[in-house]
């Protein structure tokens, strides 16, 4: 059993918690943002939980994901990977300071993978193999 970092697809997969539309529930019940985050990070489980009993998917901290950055494919794809040896690696979720746009689901940012910051974070995926 080990730990990772999740794929961009996994994080998504995980914050959307089986919906297809905007965050579960109102923003300010379930994320930090610029809009009540005081200006800084707060401990988890501060708000609520989605449907699969993840908290603080949106806002807070951006959450690095394994994929390098690159442009999604023009046709459908399922579960697709990042670019290999990108110099970017993805952000998700949005942060304390950011705008409601940058805490939807389907919100991507990006930013070099050897750069760190005041409102980066991680969350980690088990591995059974």
């Amino acid at each position: 059993i080990g730990g990772r970092l999740p794929t961009e697809a996994e994080w998504e997969y995980a914050a959307r918690a089986g919906t297809t539309g905007a965050p579960h529930g109102a923003l300010n019940r379930v994320a930090w943002y610029e809009g009540n985050s005081g200006s800084k990070t707060h401990a988890v489980k501060q708000k609520e939980a989605n449907a699969w009993g993840l908290y603080d998917m949106h806002g807070n901290v951006w959450q690095w994901c394994s994929d390098g950055y690159g442009e999604y494919p023009m046709q459908e794809t399922v579960d697709p990977k990042g670019l290999e040896g990108a110099a970017s690696r993805v952000l998700r979720g949005g942060s304390w300071n950011g705008d409601p746009l940058s805490c939807r689901s389907a919100y991507r940012n990006w930013i070099a993978s050897d750069l760190r910051y005041f409102n980066f974070g991680f969350r980690l995926c088990l591995d059974f193999e």
